[in-house]
C-alpha cells in the first residue's frame, strides 16, 4: 500500500513539469435543447489560436501567462464573444456557454457578454437544469465541496423534495427508497442491499463526484423503473491539466471520542481496512452444508468447539476519526491523440456510538403499555476504503473512448450491548450482546464511446461489469436473563437451536451484473427549427447467489452451572462435550429457504423525438419497451422456492417545455413507469434482526407496481447561478409494494411485504437560489432553499388500509446560507434540513390484535463548514460540524388516526429512539 502511494506520487509529480501556464476549459451546449454542440470554434481573440469542441461539446485552450482574454465562439453562422475571461498562472478557468443557434437564412449574429466564469460548476449546472429535456435538479462539485457531507447519501438530502433514511437510502418526493433508481456515469445500477430494494449511496465517496443529476420526470431514453427520482452520479473525467492532490482529515464525535468504546476482542489483522482476514471464517473442519448435515453429533460439536471463543467485547477508549485521500491525474498525447486519466484512493475510519431504544407497546384501548423495552448501546467502527481510475482517449473531435473503474469496501464493525426486559418471558429482565462485521465490496468497470458519424449523427455505446459482494462472517448473539431466586443472570441456552442466543450466523451475497447498450441520434431541420430523433437499446443480466449458514450452541441436557458462566468463559473449549452429556453441543439451524439463487434479464428499447414545434415550444416524447425475465429461488420447477415470471411493459413519456423568454420555462410532463419487486422481497428467506427484535420474511406472490406520473413546473433563471422554481406533481399507483410489521411475542415479530390495491401522491415544490448582492452589506452572501409539501394515501378495502404511503414525509425543508470572499479564499456554509413525520414501519392493522403504524417524528439538522485557502491558494483548511443540534431521533406508535405526534407518551408511545451526537472534523487539502 505504501509503495503504491509513493509510486503514484512520484509518477504524478513527474508529469507536472509539462503543465501549461494557464488554461480555459468548458462545455458548449444548445440554448434550446441543452444538448452538447460538436465542432464549435473557440478562439482566443488576441492570438487567433483556437480549438473546436469535441463530441461532448467540450474544449480546452492553453493560454500563456496570467491575463484577461476574450473568447470568440462560432457555430452555424452565430458568433458569441465572451470578454474579460481571467487567466491565472498554473490554474484552470472554467467557461461554459449556452449558445443560441439560428436558421441558415439569417445573417450572422455577434453577441458580446462579460465573463461570468468562476472556477466552479454551480452556475453551469443550473444552466443544464434550465435546458434539460425533463424536470430535474442538479448538485454541483462546488456544492459537494462546500458541505460537510462525506458520501453521496448525505449530499442527496440537500436537493428539493429529497431526504435520506438511515444515512444512505434516498427518499424523493416523499416516496420510499424502493421507488428510486441509480445510475453511475450513465449506466444503470441495481440494489446494493440484501434485505431491501435500494441503492446504498454511501458507497460512493463525495470526493470523486463531478456532479449529480436527479431526474424527477421520465423520458424514454431513461430507465423506466422509477417513480420518485432517477439519480445520475457522474464521477470526474479527464483533467484539464496534470495535478497531484493530497487530503488529510481528522475529527471527533461529542458522544464517542475519548469515551469508553467496545470492539471484538479477537478481531483480524485487516480490520483496519474493513476486510476480514479469515479470523471470523468457519474452521477447515467445515466443508459444505450437505456434508455437515451428515456428520455425527460429536463431529458437529467438534467444529463448534474449534471456533474462536470471542463472546465478550474488549473495552478501550475511542480515538479520533481519520481520513486520507490521494489523487493524481495527467493529460497528454499518445500517437498524436489526446489522452488523459486520473487515479485516486481514499480511506476513512470513523467511530460512532448510538444510544438506541427498542420498545414493544401493547394497545390498551386509548393507551399503551410496555411489553418489552430494550436499551441498546451500539458501538460502530465504520471503515471505507476505495479507489478510482479512469482513462480516456480522444481520437479526434468526433470520437472518444473512456474506461473507468471504481472499487469501494464499506465496512461496519459493530458491538451492541443490550439491557432491558421482556414481560412475555417468565424471567423478564435481560441483557445481551451482538457482534456484527458487515463487509460490502462494490466494484464496477465501465467502458463507453461517443462517436460523431457525421455532423448530425451521433452514436454512443457502453458496457459495464459490476460486482457486489456482501459478507457477514460469524455474527454472534448471546442473551442472558435474570433468575428470580438468587438474581443471577443465566444464559438463554436451551435444548433447541435459536437465532436469538448462542447463535453464529454467516451470510454471503454475490451479485454479478452485466450491462450493455447504445443509442443513435440524428439531428435535422424541419418547420424552421432543429429536430432530433434518438433510438437505443439496453440489456442487463443479473445473477445472484445468496447463502446464510446459521449455527447455534445448545444444551442437549440442561446444565445450570454452565449457563451461569460469564460471556468470556461460557463457550470455552472445555465446556463442549461429545454432543450427548450435559455440556454444550453445536448444530446447524436447517431451512432450505436460507439459500436462494436469482437471475434477471432486462431487455429495453426506446425511440424518442425532440421536436422544436415553434421557437418557444419544445416537445420531447416517445416510447420505451422493457421486457423483464425473472427467476427466483431455484431453477427446478418442482422446488417450492421456484418463482418465475416474464412481463413486458410499454412506457410512454411526453415532456412539454414552453419558453416564455430566455430566462423562463414552463414544463408539463406525463408518463407511465413501473417498479418491480426486489429479489429479496420475492424470496422465501426469513432471518432474525437483533436490533429490530424481529425477522424479515419475503413474499413470492408480490406484483409489480405501475405508476402514472404528471408534473407542472414554472422555472425562472434571473442570472448565472440563480434559480427560482415552483411546481406541482401527481402520481397514481396500482399495486404499490410496502413492508408490513406483524408483532409477536418474545422476538417472534416479522416484517413481510404485500401489495395494497392502490395509492396516490401529490405535492408542491419550491426552489430558490439567490445572490444577496443587491444590498452592499450582503454582497458576498448567497441564499439557497427548497421546500416540498406532499400528501399521499394508500387505499385497500379488503386490508382496511387508509393512510399515507410508507416512508412519505408531509414536508421537506432544506435551507442554506453561503458566504464568499473570493479574494482571500474564505467561504462559510450553513445548511439546515428537516423532514415531516413519516411512516417508518407499517403496522398490520388488519390483524385481530392490531399493530399500530410506527412513525418517525421530525428532527432538525444543522450543519456548518468554514473553508480558507492557504499557502498561496494551493492549500485549504476546512472545519466542519455535522448535526450541531443533536436532536433525538424518535420513532413512535401512533394511537390516533392522523399520525400527529402527541406529547403524552401514554397515547403516542416511543417504539425506537436514536441519538448520534455532533461530529466535528478538520481537513487539510493541498494541490500541486
Amino acid at each position: 500500500m505504501k509503495s503504491f502511494i509513493l509510486f503514484l506520487a512520484f509518477t504524478t509529480i513527474s508529469l507536472l513539469s509539462f503543465a501549461q501556464k494557464g488554461k480555459v476549459e468548458g462545455k458548449v451546449t444548445d440554448s434550446k435543447t441543452g444538448q452538447p454542440l460538436t465542432g464549435v470554434s473557440v478562439i482566443v481573440k488576441s492570438t487567433g489560436k483556437g480549438v473546436a469542441t469535441d463530441v461532448e461539446g467540450r474544449f480546452t485552450l492553453n493560454v500563456e501567462g496570467a491575463k484577461k482574454v476574450s473568447l470568440v465562439f462560432s457555430f452555424n453562422g452565430v458568433t458569441q464573444q465572451i470578454d474579460e475571461v481571467e487567466i491565472i498562472d498554473g490554474k484552470v478557468t472554467t467557461q461554459n456557454l449556452s449558445l443560441t443557434q439560428r436558421e441558415k437564412t439569417e445573417d450572422a449574429v455577434i453577441v458580446r457578454t462579460p465573463s461570468t466564469a468562476r472556477r466552479e460548476t454551480a452556475a453551469s449546472l443550473i444552466t443544464f437544469q434550465k435546458n434539460t429535456n425533463t424536470v430535474a435538479s442538479v448538485i454541483s462539485a462546488e456544492s459537494i465541496k462546500r458541505s460537510p457531507d462525506r458520501n453521496t447519501g448525505e449530499i442527496l438530502k440537500r436537493t428539493p423534495g429529497t431526504s435520506i433514511q438511515e444515512g444512505k437510502f434516498i427518499i424523493v418526493r416523499g416516496l420510499a427508497d424502493r421507488y428510486n433508481q441509480a445510475m453511475l456515469n450513465g449506466i444503470l445500477l441495481t440494489s446494493t442491499e440484501p434485505d431491501r430494494k435500494t441503492f446504498s449511496f454511501d458507497l460512493i465517496p463525495s470526493q470523486i463526484i463531478d456532479n449529480i443529476i436527479i431526474n424527477k420526470a421520465f423520458v424514454p431514453e431513461l430507465p423506466g423503473e422509477f417513480a420518485g427520482g432517477l439519480i445520475q452520479v457522474n464521477t470526474k473525467d479527464i483533467p484539464a491539466k496534470n495535478f497531484f492532490n493530497i487530503q488529510l482529515g481528522t475529527g471527533f464525535n461529542t458522544q464517542t471520542t475519548g469515551k469508553s468504546f467496545y470492539r471484538d476482542a479477537q478481531g483480524g489483522k485487516l480490520d483496519w481496512l474493513g476486510v476480514d482476514d479469515g479470523t471470523r471464517a468457519l474452521p477447515d473442519l467445515y466443508t459444505t452444508k450437505s456434508n455437515f448435515d451428515t456428520l455425527s453429533r460429536s463431529a458437529k460439536t467438534a467444529i463448534g468447539k474449534a471456533l474462536r471463543n470471542s463472546w465478550s467485547p474488549e473495552k478501550f477508549t475511542a480515538p479520533v476519526n481519520g481520513a486520507f485521500q490521494l489523487n493524481g491525474g495527467f493529460v497528454g498525447k499518445l500517437f498524436g491523440k489526446k489522452i488523459g486519466g486520473a487515479v485516486g484512493i481514499n480511506y476513512n475510519r470513523n467511530y460512532r456510538f448510538q444510544d438506541l431504544m427498542n420498545t414493544k407497546n401493547v394497545a390498551n384501548g386509548s393507551t399503551f403499555s410496555k411489553e418489552t423495552s430494550y436499551e441498546d448501546d451500539k458501538y460502530l467502527q465504520e471503515t471505507v476504503v476505495g479507489g478510482i481510475a479512469s482513462l480516456s482517449l480522444q481520437l479526434n473531435n468526433l470520437n472518444k473512448v473512456s474506461v473507468k473503474a471504481l472499487v469501494n469496501v464499506n465496512n461496519a464493525n459493530a458491538i451492541t450491548n443490550r439491557l432491558g426486559y421482556d414481560s412475555s418471558r417468565p424471567r423478564p429482565l435481560q441483557k445481551g450482546t451482538e457482534f456484527t462485521f458487515k463487509q460490502n465490496t462494490f466494484f464496477t468497470t465501465q467502458i463507453n464511446g461517443e462517436h460523431g458519424i457525421t455532423k448530425d449523427v451521433k452514436f454512443k455505446w457502453y458496457g459495464a461489469f459490476n460486482i457486489l459482494d456482501g459478507y457477514v462472517p460469524d455474527q454472534r448473539r448471546l442473551l442472558y436473563e435474570r433468575e428470580t431466586v438468587n438474581n443471577n443472570y443465566e444464559a438463554v441456552i436451551a435444548n433447541s437451536l435459536s437465532q436469538q442466543s448462542g447463535s453464529r450466523v454467516y451470510q454471503s451475497l454475490s451479485d454479478y451484473i452485466y450491462t450493455g447498450g447504445g443509442d443513435v441520434s440524428y439531428n435535422f431541420n424541419a418547420f424552421g427549427s432543429k429536430q432530433t430523433v434518438k433510438a437505443g437499446y439496453m440489456f442487463q443480466i443479473k445473477d445472484r447467489i445468496y447463502d446464510a449458514q446459521l449455527f447455534a450452541n445448545y444444551l442437549p441436557t440442561d446444565n445450570a452451572t454452565l449457563r451461569l458462566l460469564s460471556p468470556d468463559k461460557i463457550f470455552a473449549p472445555e465446556n463442549f462435550g461429545n454432543g450427548f452429556e450435559n455440556k454444550f453441543a453445536f448444530d446447524a439451524i436447517k431451512n432450505r429457504n436460507f439459500r436462494y439463487i436469482a437471475n434477471t434479464i432486462l431487455n429495453a428499447g426506446f425511440v424518442q423525438f425532440d421536436n422544436a414545434i415553434t421557437k418557444s415550444l419544445r416537445v420531447v416524447w416517445g416510447l420505451r419497451i422493457e421486457d423483464y425475465d425473472q427467476l427466483i429461488g431455484s431453477v427446478k420447477k418442482f422446488d417450492s422456492r421456484h418463482t418465475y415470471s416474464r412481463v413486458r411493459d410499454y412506457l410512454p413519456g411526453v415532456n412539454f417545455t414552453y419558453k416564455l423568454n430566455s430566462k423562463t420555462n414552463i414544463r408539463l410532463t406525463g408518463s407511465q413507469t413501473v417498479i418491480r419487486p426486489e429479489l429479496r422481497e420475492l424470496s422465501a428467506l426469513n432471518l432474525y434482526d437483533f436490533e429490530l427484535n424481529a425477522s424479515v420474511q419475503g413474499q413470492p406472490t408480490l406484483k409489480r407496481t405501475k405508476i402514472f406520473n404528471t408534473d407542472l413546473r414554472y422555472e425562472l433563471y434571473p442570472r448565472a447561478g440563480e434559480v427560482f422554481s415552483v411546481g406541482v406533481f401527481y402520481k397514481n399507483f396500482k399495486d404499490p409494494i410496502e413492508q408490513i410489521f406483524n408483532e409477536g411475542a418474545g422476538g417472534a415479530s416479522t416484517f413481510n411485504f404485500r401489495n395494497p390495491k392502490s395509492a396516490y401522491a401529490y405535492g408542491v415544490e419550491l426552489e430558490l437560489r439567490k445572490k444577496l448582492d443587491a444590498i452592499d452589506a450582503f454582497k458576498n452572501f448567497t441564499f439557497q432553499s427548497n421546500v416540498s409539501f406532499i400528501k399521499s394515501k394508500v387505499s385497500d378495502d379488503q386490508l382496511k388500509v387508509n393512510r399515507p404511503l410508507q416512508g412519505q414525509s408531509d414536508y421537506v425543508i432544506n435551507a442554506g446560507l453561503l458566504y464568499d470572499i473570493e479574494k482571500i479564499g474564505l467561504n462559510v456554509t450553513t445548511l439546515f434540513n428537516i423532514i415531516g413525520k413519516r411512516i417508518y414501519v407499517v403496522g398490520d392493522n388488519s390483524a385481530a390484535a392490531g399493530t399500530p403504524d410506527v412513525w418517525e417524528a421530525p428532527r432538525p439538522l444543522l450543519d456548518m463548514q468554514i473553508a480558507k485557502k492557504i499557502i498561496k491558494s494551493k492549500g485549504e483548511l476546512r472545519l466542519s460540524a455535522s448535526d450541531i443540534l443533536n436532536q433525538k431521533q424518535i420513532f413512535y406508535q401512533n394511537n390516533t388516526t392522523n399520525g400527529s405526534f402527541g406529547l403524552d407518551k401514554k397515547v403516542d408511545a416511543y417504539r425506537f429512539t436514536r441519538v448520534n451526537g455532533t461530529t466535528f472534523s478538520l481537513t487539510f487539502n493541498y494541490t500541486l
